[in-house]
């Protein structure tokens, strides 16, 4: 079981920024494919972001161009930092490992992931 804690989640007006960080108890360098997923009441979690090994990242439509993984080697750390908050970015967001059968894109679905952290509330107001 490799341990996931997410922290940096909040409440910010539409327009705002926030930076999510993942503390990841296992060596970050050798993973896979480690990603951020989203949940809000009643619907699905839904894939984010996604990082590789290699650092090939793979974000959905809705926010290319706002939101950004990156990850650090050294401190086992995942990062999403959100910018141009939307009050649609509102949701519960997980930081994740996903299996290496599965494709590494945005687009995984929750059976393809392996681990999951407790996740962080993100709310957007307009």
């Amino acid at each position: 079981q490799v341990q996931l804690v997410e922290s940096g989640g909040g409440s910010v007006q539409a327009g705002g920024s926030l930076r999510l960080s993942c503390a990841a108890a296992d060596e970050v360098a050798n993973t896979y494919c480690m990603g951020w997923f989203r949940q809000t009441p009643g619907k699905e979690r839904e894939g984010v972001a996604t990082i590789g090994k290699d650092g090939t990242t793979s974000y959905r439509d809705s926010v290319k161009g706002r939101f950004t993984i990156s990850k650090d080697n050294a401190k086992n750390t995942l990062t999403l930092q959100m910018n141009s908050l939307k009050p649609d970015d509102t949701a519960m967001y997980y930081c994740a490992v996903v299996f290496a059968s599965y494709r590494c894109t945005w687009a995984v679905s929750s059976n393809g992931v392996r681990y999951w952290g407790q996740g962080t509330q993100v709310t957007v107001s307009s």
